[in-house]
């Protein structure tokens, strides 16, 4: 097994040598969940731009309020008055979005972006789990960041060039490929598996925080030209890869925790006097050190054919691939729709639409976490997946058909469709993407993490690629195709987890049968089956 050296982060040496002591376990998950959380909020962040600028870019007029982003003002703005210098043509769009195939145009950007994302994601997943993941991710934030604020730099050039457009999204998609499977590896390495679904729920509120800053921050300096919004979130995941390079502890063997089959040694079986096997439970027990730092052995990574041979893989993988459909959609598509449709009599302005589209997202951490706790305690991740997906439907529906009525309605429909849209999604993409990775059939093997997650996602991203570029085209039919669109996919998401769901039910019933059969006491305990070794 190759030998890999290791260098204690800077920031970390630094503290240590300012503190004159070491940190704690509990300590160091904590500021790895923390760096992780922030890291990935600024992907996320820095893909918002293009959702909120659509309607500054499509050649249909454009309007403006004249008061402050939610949640310093308020939510729903009125109509005002027509926008100023945002375009090189005023109230025209933007060469070459504002033409006849403004709206496909706008769909295949998008497209561009997540079908190179996508793609880099397999290869990324592979890197992660060869190459120094500290590394790795820095690398991936500071190229988004540059890629990123380079589109928001076509404005202050005056670029009209669609090629110019396609490239940045293109290449900016390789470099945010490095994001997910890398975050995921770091977290399954400091974390075992006990309540590892709430935690992971918890923690995916990343992605909902990076789609609400990332759409404030764009509708914030709109007034002052398109291109802002592109830079500003830009250099955010710039800085956000400098702060990942300094302080993140990427394995737990770098900071000098000894690791047993790829667990920290706190959550590893220890022998006890008896020679029989126990976990330690309760609180977090600080982990063994070893007296070198930096230095450590891991399996060899594994292959990309043999992840998919893993049970559960494929349809999970599938399965995310209409999730993402779905979730991608009203990423990209939300604040658009929201400023082409009448809500309680009145139109609102973009810079207001993307407002509100981050209220999509708070539903989506409630869905997150819920999804999360659920499927902890029935210990059923398809079970809870498939019926979050089919809860979805409904909601889409109701939403299409209510949602104008008032702007109450809307917000409330609108929060809970994020509810079901993405709590799914987010359980699928952290716990099952983890249970997968360090899944019995890898035998303690812990270089399967970034691999296993890199193609879950990356299926799914393929649906998300599909999702935003068949909505550029069918919005231009009408907006109840598009709906009927994403409640089809929901669906076929709930159906191909069934052999998976009833593999669960199966498995809870023998569970329940084998309590019913135990024996019992005189006192009613159920006492445990005892097994005839004498053969």
């Amino acid at each position: 097994m190759p030998m890999v050296r290791q260098r204690i982060p800077p920031g970390i040496h630094l503290i240590r040598s300012l503190r004159g002591k070491e940190w704690s376990l509990t300590t160091y998950r904590y500021v790895v969940l923390l760096l992780t959380f922030i890291a990935y909020a600024c992907y996320h962040a820095s893909r918002k731009p293009t959702s909120i600028v659509k309607s500054i870019l499509d050649p249909e007029p454009v309007h403006r309020g004249l008061t402050h982003p939610w949640p310093v003002g308020e939510v729903f703005i009125k109509e005002t008055m027509m926008v100023g210098n945002l375009t090189a043509s005023p109230g025209k769009g933007w060469v070459p979005f504002n033409g006849k195939d403004g709206t496909a145009k706008l769909g295949e950007i998008d497209v561009a972006f997540l079908a190179f994302y996508s793609a880099g994601m397999y290869v990324a997943g592979h890197l992660g789990d060869t190459l120094d993941l500290r590394l790795f991710l820095t690398t991936g934030m500071i190229g988004s960041g540059i890629f990123v604020g380079l589109f928001g730099m076509g404005y202050f050039w005056n670029i009209h060039v669609f090629w110019f457009y396609l490239v940045m999204q293109m290449i900016a998609g390789l470099f945010q490929a490095t994001g997910w499977p890398s975050v995921v590896a770091v977290i399954g390495n400091w974390f075992g598996k006990r309540k590892r679904g709430l935690i992971m729920g918890i923690w995916n509120a990343h992605t909902s925080v990076g789609n609400i800053a990332g759409s404030l921050l764009a509708a914030s300096v709109l007034q002052h030209g398109w291109g802002w919004s592109f830079i500003l979130p830009g250099a955010c995941i710039f800085l956000g890869g400098v702060m990942v390079y300094l302080f993140l502890a990427a394995y737990p063997e770098d900071v000098g925790f000894a690791c047993t089959n790829g667990m920290v040694s706190s959550e590893a079986e220890v022998l006890s006097k008896d020679g029989q096997a126990q976990i330690l439970k309760g609180n977090d027990v600080e982990a063994e050190r070893k007296p070198e730092h930096g230095t450590r052995e891991r399996g060899a990574a594994v292959g990309i054919l043999e992840a998919f041979r893993i049970p559960g893989v494929i349809p999970f993988a599938l399965c995310l691939f209409f999730a993402k459909l779905v979730a991608y959609t009203f990423l990209y598509w939300l604040p658009f729709y929201l400023s082409q449709t009448e809500i309680g009599g009145e139109y609102v302005s973009v810079k207001s639409a993307g407002n509100l589209s981050t209220l999509f997202d708070v539903g989506g951490i409630v869905g997150g976490i819920l999804a999360g706790y659920i499927s902890d305690k029935l210990d059923a991740r398809a079970i809870t997946a498939a019926s979050f997906m089919y809860g979805a439907i409904p909601v889409l529906v109701l939403y299409r058909i209510y949602g104008g009525i008032s702007k109450t309605w809307n917000i409330l429909l609108m929060m809970l469709a994020g509810l079901f849209v993405n709590g799914p999604y987010a359980l699928i993409t952290t716990a099952v993407s983890a249970d997968l990775g360090t899944h019995k059939s890898l035998k303690g093997n812990s270089r399967a993490l970034a691999t296993v997650t890199a193609i879950i996602d990356g299926t799914g991203s393929v649906g998300a690629a599909l999702g935003p570029l068949l909505t550029g085209f069918i919005s231009t039919k009408g907006w109840d195709e598009v709906f009927f669109m994403l409640c089809v996919g929901a669906l076929i998401a709930g159906l191909l987890l069934s052999r998976l769901v009833f593999d669960e039910f199966c498995e809870r019933k023998s569970e329940r049968k084998s309590k019913q059969n135990a024996p019992t006491d005189v006192s009613g305990v159920t006492q445990p089956l005892l097994v005839d070794q004498s053969s």
